[in-house]
């Protein structure tokens, strides 16, 4: 802890909730205010534990797979997107869907769905198990395969004469996207890339606002939860650039020691984490040692993402 009077937190602009993060809450309260409780969820809304709970707390009811649904019951898809093998299984089970995928998500699905079409073969640059990864691989049948690391370009069966496609997983770090787009690019010279970058403009965002913090400060706290991509990326960049960094979704997670000594503390929020959280942990690092908060410049964000028409109308 600092005993100096300018011991201060550096908040990161922007951090928090995205528009596609934003959408699919509002969905989900939308459709509890007007069908009330039990509203079913299939996955997490958006990965943030905190957000998860609150939603639970006002009586949705969050499962993994639509068996759990009873026929003819509300369902949500979350956020991160789902197969079509998904889509076809709730129409046969009779359920009601809205459909909170964010509308960046359903982008890359139209885009792989189009690619197939044509005859590409489409690399996905993604997480194994990550359900974003799941639901765009799961928009066709097969010609989807999965790229993680670098090291899965050079074990690519294919020729560089074949017509040859990639996509990402919107959350994913830029600068870890750059190395395998690059080896890819290299591999196969005419491989086709998405129209617009796929990692979406608030990953983006969020992961220059960590660049020009971390030269500031001594400590870097995440606000985000241990599922979240984009918050691990958020750590992973912070660590990076050579400043320790913490991830904590609750104020008690915090310790005292991470602030010993430290004269300036930066704080951002993953994509899916609320600003309402982020200012209960600034207040806990305040109760370390006095601290006075300073917003720093940057992106200001106005993107916003209108509700399903079937919620709307």
């Amino acid at each position: 802890m600092s005993d100096s009077n300018n011991a201060e937190i550096l908040m990161a602009q922007p951090r928090g909730f995205c528009a596609g993060v934003d959408r699919a809450i509002n969905i989900v309260n939308e459709a509890l205010n007007r069908f009330g409780a039990p509203i079913y969820v299939r996955h997490e809304i958006v990965h943030n534990a905190y957000v998860v709970n609150e939603l639970r707390d006002k009586g949705a009811v969050f499962v993994e797979e639509l068996h759990e649904v009873p026929k003819g019951g509300i369902v949500v898809f979350s956020a991160h997107g789902v197969s079509q093998e998904v889509r076809k299984d709730a129409e046969a089970r009779g359920l009601q869907v809205y459909d909170a995928t964010c509308p960046l998500v359903t982008k890359v699905h139209l885009e792989v769905v189009k690619m197939c079409k044509d005859g590409f073969t489409v690399l996905m640059i993604g997480h194994a198990g990550h359900p974003e990864v799941e639901g765009t691989m799961g928009q066709v049948k097969e010609g989807v395969f999965l790229i993680e690391k670098l090291s899965d370009v050079s074990d690519l069966p294919f020729s560089a004469e074949e017509k040859i496609a990639f996509v990402t997983q919107t959350t994913l770090s830029v600068d870890e996207t750059k190395e395998i787009v690059e080896a890819l690019t290299k591999k196969f010279p005419n491989i086709v890339q998405p129209r617009k970058q796929d990692i979406c403009y608030a990953t983006q965002n969020r992961q220059d606002a960590v660049k020009f913090m971390a030269p500031q400060v001594e400590v870097v706290i995440v606000v985000g939860s241990a599922t979240s991509s984009n918050s691990n990326r958020l750590r992973e960049l912070a660590e990076k650039l050579g400043v320790p960094s913490y991830m904590v979704d609750s104020p008690d997670q915090l310790k005292p020691e991470w602030f010993v000594g430290k004269k300036r503390v930066g704080l951002t929020a993953g994509a899916s984490a609320p600003e309402s959280l982020a200012q209960s942990i600034v207040s806990r690092i305040q109760e370390f040692g006095p601290r006075q908060v300073r917003p720093l410049d940057g992106v200001v964000e106005d993107v916003t993402f209108s509700l399903p028409k079937n919620l709307v109308d």
